[in-house]
């Protein structure tokens, strides 16, 4: 290029390397790698007999099925020092051997299905919560079984007992009260007893209830239930103290509080909205004249709003085990397909 008359710097310029590194290699031997390679080796690596010895230890049949943190220690039991637990690992690994090494492997649970209600009675929730009694360390066993979708509580009963029994002939006695057909509902649990019981899920089959369980150990598969017995146990008639003298009195308290539940409570979830005018599609025409009242008091008023007005429009489909990493389509998803 200089000789077409580009100055040098500039050429150095268009090409990306600096006009040092050009004039270095103008000089004698200036192409020539002069960089230092420094070979290292650690003064404790494992010869190849030593290397050879702790897979032949780790394969051998009485170690095969252990860990190198169980390996170890039994051959120092032995009066053996071979290597340390993290070099088994590191030679394993280079190995491709550091897979599950017992029979037994930890079970795989994937994340339920999702499932999608567009309007009340396509998917129901439940679980069982202890009342506490007057006798320390006994309880009572409340069954509580409500709609995702209007958050209404379809069905209840408490027991003294928990078993899928109790369980089966409530969701018997709340699928006919609702009338519900067959492949309508899906009814989503925990992995307790009672829910997975034989009993119980004969009767689904019967039913022709769609059954769907939580992951084990995972709180927030289930979270309407959850937030239904947080709500429960907060209500300030709520005996935490006084706690339950009989089963009788038990059943009237939750009798009362079924009923403030769903006809009073203004849910947070539901734009303030009480679950049963939600469960009966009362709620679109109430939010409807909410939304006027703020249009007409912003046409009044127009300076008390710098933005939008408030936003009482509820989602037309409420979501069981959403997939997060997945756009929902809202309003054409079939929970049952």
């Amino acid at each position: 290029m200089c000789s077409a008359g580009i100055r040098k710097n500039k050429g150095c310029e268009l090409l990306g390397i600096h006009l040092r590194t050009v004039q270095r290699w103008s000089k004698p031997n200036g192409l020539k790698d002069k960089r230092k390679d420094a070979l290292r080796f650690p003064i404790n690596k494992l010869s190849l007999e030593e290397r050879n010895k702790v897979l032949m230890i780790a394969n051998s049949k009485l170690y095969q099925n252990l860990s190198p943190k169980q390996i170890v220690p039994l051959l120092a039991d032995k009066n053996m020092y071979i290597a340390s637990e993290s070099t088994f690992h590191r030679i394993l690994g280079a190995e491709n051997q550091l897979a599950h090494r017992q029979s037994t492997r930890p079970a795989q649970h994937n994340k339920p299905r999702a499932y999608a209600a567009s309007s009340p009675n396509q998917i129901w929730s439940w679980d069982i919560t202890y009342l506490p009694t007057q006798v320390y360390g006994k309880f009572f066993y409340l069954y509580m079984m409500m709609d995702i979708f209007s958050r209404k509580i379809v069905g209840w009963s408490i027991h003294e007992i928990e078993n899928s029994e109790c369980a089966a002939g409530l969701v018997t006695q709340t699928y006919l009260d609702e009338k519900i057909q067959p492949k309508q509902i899906v009814l989503h649990s925990d992995n307790g007893v009672p829910m997975k019981g034989a009993t119980m899920l004969a009767t689904l089959e019967k039913l022709g209830v769609i059954p769907s369980f939580s992951r084990p150990s995972v709180s927030d598969d289930n979270p309407y239930s959850e937030a239904l017995f947080r709500t429960l146990k907060y209500h300030p008639s709520f005996p935490l103290k006084t706690r339950f003298e009989t089963i009788i009195r038990a059943r009237e308290w939750c009798e009362q509080f079924v009923g403030w539940y769903n006809n009073v409570h203004m849910h947070s979830a539901l734009k303030y909205v009480t679950p049963q005018q939600r469960h009966e599609g009362k709620d679109v025409a109430i939010l409807k004249r909410r939304d006027q009242v703020y249009q007409l008091a912003k046409q009044k008023n127009p300076s008390r709003w710098s933005r939008k007005t408030r936003n009482w429009s509820l989602a037309n489909v409420v979501m069981l085990n959403p997939d997060k990493k997945r756009k929902i389509t809202m309003g054409v998803t079939n929970p049952l397909d």
